[in-house]
């Protein structure tokens, strides 16, 4: 026999999930606790009679074989059922909250933390397509609506939302949800809701408020968890503790509203339960004013401290002197993607002058006049240590967007609205550590990862280049793709160093110190330095770049390790590792890099990204491929937008990106994106039709992994033919694959593609033909274009594929036993029919590997005789 039971003080969630258990297990008997919260109670007053539910007394528990517990994990929550159990009986849970050490052992179910437990039994349902009627529907919305406060707890999850929908699809009706989700108190319930409210004491602590009541009484008033929601609601309070003997016992009942309040450690100090925002416990024979200062001394302990400006705050500084021009000021917000500018005189904040005000003088034509005529005189300012509630408030009520913060009358740092914005939408585990503009970036030690990963050399030399920056009152970051395949446990020796300060200096230091080659580039002030074991090393000075146009190349100013990691193309490789002694090998994570890292997720660091460097549409498009990958939604909407600047750029920058995208990567999975994008328009112009690009490019992939696992090499110029197959194939389509062909070697694998694919020599071979007959008309033929050209055949001929490659690793292993010292030990003359003498030697072993080399030369100089 299975019975289905929850826990006592049922909720509608734990008499949902008991309606959703029964039709996943029909032959199971509902066993309703003794005791019901107010609305279920409410809800069955009219109700009951809808489904047969028994009590633990009706039960005989000697039959018993199976307890399916749901919305609880645990039995000292289940009432008089704890006390019948016997040994034989096994467990089936479906909960949502955390297990614990008092939670039962069970190998059926699920205890997954979302909104709603009758969440997770919607969608065992779904997965058995089982029908539910209508009533059924609403009593499950009932409880996925009452437990995530109406989808407004923070505990509720998209899985919540989509079971949801299913059950308005199915005929939950939301008028019935809506009547009963929360029910009238009683008279008695409504008493000791006025006295706790009345007998209570709110305490503030770091900007959030909890209220702490309590009462004694002699009879017992049930539904306290609900009471105390109410007052809670009704105070306005962050948190509240109820604290409530009832004869000789004291219950005590918490909630919570807040992120930053965690009421389940001050209960679990009273042997009881429940999770961080909603938990209860009760004892006996306990004071309640012993328990009331216990809790109030705790209070402390469970509220996170607050996130306050010098969290969030962006530091340093961009800011303008008061006679900058309008037009100016105008060119820079452009550049750095900021609303606004503080305005400092002799390193006095005296104004603020904000997008709006640059774009009003801009439109009467006042773009000579300087800024000061326009700017706010009277900023809204902030100190470091003004809370992120405080920080929302004066945004709100000041109607500004951007706090100057200040300390000891010194501006230090600025919060804008899309910070509070990041600050505010964080994930709470992360914490603030993760937002754009965070000023204290995540960290995390990865010495153990690089000891294990880099080669000795490359850890040596890395401790080495942290050691002198440090000589020379500089710091030096690991960056970029070597911390990216670090974290990913890909091997990458590519080292990019940023050095806060000024990298040619510092390579010219290792160089005099330990030998080797430096090239500078004093525009950009970076160096390589080519290490005497071989290693380069590029040494970058932390800057920033902007954008005069769209497209435009970088221009430069220094700056920091944030500034410097800002500039990347994605958060993922705006990583850097700490070289200096005092903090070796530590993360340093602005962006949310690690986050995405770990999720798969490719995104931008700002919105105009795409826009100022268009090329990074196809690096992303290359990394999803690499990595498996995907940019987020907003990355990937920004991409498509942005494929118009396509056009901007030069033919050469975008031919570095795509050779590696169509040589390196899976080059069909590149079209895919290339296609939903929308960029092949902005790259081509005599596009063939999607179905043939398909199968040309499924019969490139299918070649390419033939030969290479032949262990034959193909040289990165194939791209240009793989480009190529996009095209109509025409005269035109080869101009247009021509100017993006970088190297002597890309030209000439499009032109050859080209002359073969006119002269169609693959219509004069059978399948059956020797391959000495396919040598003859291919044996001149490098083996980029041979592949190309076989590749674009066997799209049309897939009959093709099988002989095409055996006879290029044929081609390409043979092992010539005659060469041109044999003609001439032979008394030959050299000359041009050496060559065919050769090419015909090449075609006897195609077709006989078995010949010896005496043979070979003797039907070689027969043939010789018979072309004279």
């Amino acid at each position: 026999m299975r019975i289905i039971a929850s826990h006592t003080n049922l909720d509608f969630d734990g008499f949902a999930s008991m309606i959703a258990a029964k039709k996943l297990y029909p032959q199971a008997e509902i066993v309703l606790a003794s005791k019901l919260s107010p609305e279920v109670d409410h809800f069955l007053a009219i109700y009951k009679d809808t489904y047969s539910f028994k009590r633990v007394k009706n039960i005989n528990m000697n039959h018993v074989r199976n307890i399916t517990l749901v919305d609880t994990n645990s039995l000292s929550r289940t009432g008089d059922l704890k006390n019948e159990l016997h040994e034989e009986i096994t467990f089936t849970v479906y909960d949502h909250h955390p297990l614990t050490e008092k939670s039962v052992t069970f190998e059926e179910g699920v205890t997954e933390q979302v909104g709603a437990t009758v969440t997770l039994l919607i969608e065992e349902i779904q997965r058995k397509e089982i029908n539910i009627k209508p009533f059924e529907a609403t009593i499950f919305a009932l409880g996925i609506y009452s437990d995530t406060g109406a989808f407004t707890y923070s505990s509720t999850t998209g899985r919540d939302l989509q079971a949801a929908a299913w059950l308005l699809d199915n005929g939950a009706s939301l008028a019935v949800v809506e009547k009963y989700r929360e029910a009238p108190l009683e008279h008695d319930q409504q008493s000791l809701f006025e006295t706790l409210l009345d007998q209570s004491t709110q305490i503030s602590i770091d900007g959030v408020n909890i209220l702490v009541a309590t009462h004694e009484q002699e009879k017992y008033t049930g539904n306290l968890a609900y009471i105390s929601r109410r007052i809670m609601d009704r105070s306005g309070v962050d948190a509240v503790f109820s604290i409530v003997k009832m004869g000789e016992k004291v219950f005590i009942t918490s909630r919570s509203s807040s992120e930053r309040i965690n009421v389940l450690p001050i209960i679990k100090q009273f042997s009881g339960g429940g999770h961080k925002k909603a938990a209860s416990a009760m004892i006996k024979h306990e004071n309640v004013n012993n328990i009331q200062e216990n809790v109030l001394e705790q209070l402390n302990e469970i509220v996170t401290p607050s996130l306050t400006a010098e969290h969030i705050m962006t530091s340093p500084v961009r800011v303008v002197a008061p006679d900058t021009t309008i037009e100016v000021a105008s060119k820079m917000l452009y550049r750095y993607g900021h609303t606004g500018f503080p305005v400092i005189k002799n390193d006095q904040l005296i104004g603020v002058i904000s997008r709006r005000d640059v774009d009003k003088a801009l439109h009467h034509n006042l773009g000579h006049a300087p800024v000061k005529g326009y700017m706010s005189t009277t900023p809204v300012i902030i100190t470091i240590d003004t809370s992120l509630e405080e920080i929302r408030e004066k945004m709100i009520y000041e109607h500004v967007g951007r706090l100057p913060v200040m300390k000891d009358g010194t501006l230090i740092g600025i919060v804008s609205r899309s910070d509070v914005i990041c600050a505010m939408h964080e994930k709470p585990e992360l914490h603030i550590t993760y937002s754009k503009s965070s000023s204290i970036p995540y960290r995390k030690q990865l010495i153990q990862e690089m000891r294990k990963q880099f080669s000795p050399p490359v850890y040596d030399l890395l401790m080495l280049i942290g050691q002198e920056a440090a000589h020379k009152n500089m710091k030096a970051y690991l960056i970029g793709g070597m911390v990216r395949d670090l974290l990913l446990e890909r091997q990458n020796e590519d080292m990019d160093i940023v050095i806060e300060g000024d990298g040619i200096e510092l390579a010219e230091k290792l160089q005099s110190l330990y030998g080797g080659h430096v090239r500078p580039h004093e525009e950009f002030r970076t160096a390589t330095w080519t290490h005497p074991t071989g290693f380069k090393i590029d040494l970058t000075s932390a800057r920033t770049e902007y954008y005069d146009f769209p497209a435009a190349l970088p221009k430069v100013e220094m700056s920091n390790i944030k500034e410097d990691l800002y500039r990347r193309d994605f958060t993922i490789n705006a990583m850097g590792i700490c070289l200096h002694e005092d903090q070796f090998g530590e993360l340093i994570d602005y962006f949310q890099g690690y986050e995405d890292l770990k999720q798969g997720k490719l995104k931008v660091l700002y919105n105009l990204s795409f826009v100022e460097d268009p090329t990074r549409i196809l690096r992303a498009i290359r990394f999803e491929s690499r990595f498996q990958f995907f940019m987020n939604d907003q990355t990937f909407s920004l991409a498509k937008q942005s494929a118009n600047h396509i056009l901007s750029v030069s033919k050469q920058r975008l031919s570095s990106e795509l050779n590696r995208l169509f040589f390196e990567e899976d080059s069909l999975y590149g079209y895919h994106r290339l296609d939903e994008l929308n960029i092949l328009p902005y790259l081509l112009e005599h596009i063939v039709d999607e179905s043939s690009i398909y199968k040309r490019l499924e019969a490139f992939k299918e070649m390419r992994n033939k030969i290479k696992n032949k262990k034959i090499k193909l040289s990165r110029s194939l791209w240009a033919g793989q480009f190529f197959s996009l095209t109509s194939l025409s005269i035109h389509a080869l101009e247009e694959i021509e100017a993006f062909c970088l190297t002597k070697d890309d030209g000439q694998v499009v032109q050859k593609l080209y002359s073969l694919l006119e002269e169609k020599p693959l219509d004069n071979i059978s399948i059956d033909s020797p391959y000495s007959e396919w040598h003859k008309h291919f044996a001149n033929v490098k083996i980029e274009p041979l592949v190309a050209y076989f590749a674009i055949e066997v799209s049309m001929k897939p009959e093709f594929m099988s002989k095409s490659v055996e006879y290029i690793v044929k081609r390409e292993t043979l092992e010539p036993l005659l060469d041109g010292k044999d003609l001439i030990e032979h008394g030959l003359s050299p000359g041009p029919h050496f060559k065919e003498m050769l090419e015909h030697a090449e075609r006897l072993q195609m077709d006989n590997s078995s010949l010896s080399k005496q043979s070979l030369l003797e039907d070689v100089l027969r043939y010789q005789l018979d072309t004279e």
